[in-house]
């Protein structure tokens, strides 16, 4: 490797330069499907609360819908972060 290499490689000793970027890549990665399910969450809960607010005698009802939602947008980042580690 030349001197120029040797000074950016910020790799553990003994780490592939293959193995380094396929890391920086897999937690872009994660990143980006954290977007998705924190984009699901905020629209979940928002019109949750106005649909509390226009019905208050179904709370059980949507506060139950809110929760299954939840669960299924969290869902999707644990399948997200675990991803870079099934494909690593």
């Amino acid at each position: 490797m030349s001197a120029a290499l040797e000074l950016v490689n910020l790799a553990a000793p003994g780490d592939t330069a293959k193995s380094t970027v396929v890391g920086n890549v897999a937690s872009i990665g994660y990143g980006l499907a954290a977007i998705g399910p924190g984009v699901g969450v905020g629209i979940i809960f928002g019109n949750g609360t106005q649909a509390l607010a226009r019905q208050p005698e179904a709370a059980g009802l949507i506060r139950t819908n809110q929760i299954m939602g939840f669960a299924f947008c969290e869902a999707l980042a644990l399948i997200g972060i675990v991803m870079g580690f099934v494909y690593q």
